[in-house]
């Protein structure tokens, strides 16, 4: 019980910047930013957008086994999700959804030392209104301790 409070616990230290506000961007489906001038938009609307995190898994920790992230009330995140190697290829993953909670899990289990890049490919989002923030957390292999990882703010536009 004690190692694996420490193997969290340093887990958990090692990863604790692993996603900013920097890798977190927002992108038109076109990937072009907009640009809006002048224009007057209605409470009530939407924009589909592309939300794209970055995530480091430290070297000499426990592979990762599942990613889990809370999505803001204010956007609607759609099943079309890649999450890609730092090498830019595909990996092998499982979704499931809970309520506002997105399970993503490496059956492969060997996700460790690496970049994640993970491409929400079409979010329903408002034009106006508060930030949409994410909250991250991962789970160990052999371990099902869900340890925070970060957050991740998108601003409307």
């Amino acid at each position: 019980m004690k190692k694996t409070l420490i193997s969290a616990a340093a887990f958990a230290l090692a990863s604790a910047a692993l996603i900013s506000a920097g890798y977190a961007t927002a992108k038109t489906d076109n990937n072009r930013v907009s640009n809006v001038n002048d224009v007057n938009f209605s409470p009530n609307s939407w924009q589909i957008v592309k939300h794209t995190f970055q995530v480091h898994i430290p070297q000499n920790n426990n592979a990762l086994s599942q990613l889990i992230i809370d999505t803001p009330s204010s956007v609607a995140v759609s099943n079309d999700i890649d999450v890609l190697n730092d090498k830019g290829q595909r990996i092998n993953i499982n979704i499931s959804v809970i309520g506002r909670r997105i399970l993503i899990d490496f059956p492969e289990k060997v996700i460790s030392n690496t970049k994640l890049v993970i491409e929400f490919n079409k979010v329903r989002q408002p034009t106006v209104g508060s930030a949409s923030v994410y909250s991250f957390w991962a789970k160990a292999v052999g371990n099902d301790t869900e340890i925070p990882i970060g957050t991740a703010e998108f601003s409307t536009f």
